[in-house]
């Protein structure tokens, strides 16, 4: 089982249906599935949710729904509250990055679990008694709370990154050795002068910072032929309307 797949998210009682699928989508997003609702509203409306989860349907489709948060925890080993207030019990929150290899350290043989409260008034203390670790995402001051669905893609977004399954792409082109470069600054310096871009006595000067330049990153080899080719490009308009003026 992949280590992903023993984290679950759990809402308690959450209000909109709309909020609800957009955390399916952002959990998709993370390569995580497994949802738990809490004591959901009669008054849900499951249609927006639908429109909000995306292409996120079947992850909505295949929640799980408690009766009561003990329920929805009672497999899980470590869990931990959301909440964005202070105050007693709550000062020693994690921020969900610093939680992320105590959640993952668990998971790789247990559920555990991230639970996130209703929108207006989040976790009470008796739900945030039955966690382990509290959450806390960091915020400007000047405004505090997050959205629900936003605040399950931080969490979960933290988790994917330090379970290490994205392999980002890498360049595939081979990077340009120093004479494939070095033609290229030439053909560049030739089309300085067949352009007049600089004076012959501020032609080096130039050349340096060009130089500067092409060194801030890598250069391929298809980059360095686009560079040649450009250079070469414009020392033959160059040429073409100098024969033109002569004639």
């Amino acid at each position: 089982m992949k280590i992903l797949d023993n984290i679950r998210v759990v809402l308690v009682e959450p209000i909109f249906g709309g909020n609800i699928g957009s955390v399916c989508r952002a959990m998709n997003n993370n390569g995580i599935t497994d949802l738990a609702i809490v004591n959901p509203r009669p008054t849900t409306d499951w249609d927006d949710a639908r429109k909000l989860a995306c292409n996120a349907k079947a992850q909505l489709d295949a929640r799980k729904e408690f009766k009561t948060l003990k329920e929805a925890l009672a497999d899980c080993t470590v869990v931990a509250g959301s909440s964005a207030r202070t105050g007693f019990y709550r000062d020693t929150a994690h921020s969900p990055r610093q939680f992320a290899p105590i959640a993952l350290n668990s998971a790789k043989d247990h559920k555990i679990a991230l639970v996130f409260g209703r929108e207006d008034k989040g976790l009470l203390n008796e739900e945030l008694a039955l966690c382990t670790h509290i959450i806390q995402i960091p915020s400007s001051e000047q405004y505090t709370s997050l959205n629900l669905s936003h605040a399950v893609m931080v969490c979960c977004y933290e988790l994917f990154t330090a379970a290490e399954v994205f392999q980002p792409s890498e360049e595939k082109a081979e990077e340009a050795n120093s004479e494939l470069r070095e033609r290229m600054f030439a053909t560049w310096r030739e089309m300085m002068i067949q352009t007049e871009f600089t004076h012959e006595q501020k032609l080096e000067h130039m050349m340096m910072g060009l130089r500067r330049i092409f060194s801030r990153g890598k250069l391929t080899v298809p980059d360095v032929k686009i560079l040649m080719g450009l250079a070469k490009q414009s020392i033959w308009a160059a040429t073409q309307g100098k024969e033109s003026r002569e004639l």
